[in-house]
């Protein structure tokens, strides 16, 4: 798909060699264990793919679907579970994988629902970072890259359910 109207934010490249560094990290600090890492939908699940791809250790994968943004560029900070884990997380090292982290509400409703639940350890990566939005006080765990308070497209983020397929991660110009 082209674009006429973008700016490119982050290469293809940039984010694959990111993502090689994330698994690293996170290959390390889990060896020896089995992680359950948690796709948030539907955004972070070419982040999710390409990260699992690089990690070292076994590792299990489950989804889930939470909405806070609809067809809107802002989040609305109402949090919805849309579809949940289809296994329980009871004792197990869990990772959440999220595509952005902007307000922190809907990362922070998430991770206070899933600590609830029992886990050993609850942890969460991110590709993108923006604090300049934090509403809430929530630092990720592991982030990819820290980037402006601009609305971004590709690698799985979308804008009304378009271009998430972009290999390159877009700012969207007038």
């Amino acid at each position: 798909m082209e674009i006429e109207n973008k700016e490119v934010l982050l290469s293809a490249e940039e984010i694959e060699e990111r993502v090689e560094v994330l698994a690293a990290q996170i290959t390390e600090d889990y060896r020896g264990k089995k992680p359950l890492l948690i796709g948030v939908l539907k955004g972070a699940v070419i982040f999710l793919s390409d990260l699992i791809r690089h990690i070292k250790i076994p590792v299990e994968i489950d989804f889930m679907a939470v909405s806070s943004y609809g067809a809107d560029t802002a989040s609305s900070g109402v949090v919805r579970i849309l579809k949940d884990l289809e296994q329980s997380i009871q004792g197990k090292d869990v990772l959440i994988v999220e595509d952005i982290v902007d307000t922190g509400l809907t990362l922070n409703y998430l991770r206070e629902n899933l600590i609830s639940r029992g886990p050993s350890s609850l942890k969460v990566v991110t590709l993108l970072d923006k604090p300049d939005r934090r509403k809430v006080v929530f630092e990720p765990d592991y982030c990819g890259f820290m980037i402006p308070d601009k609305f971004v497209v590709g690698y799985g983020l979308d804008f009304d359910e378009n271009y998430r397929q972009l290999a390159d991660l877009c700012i969207l110009t007038d």
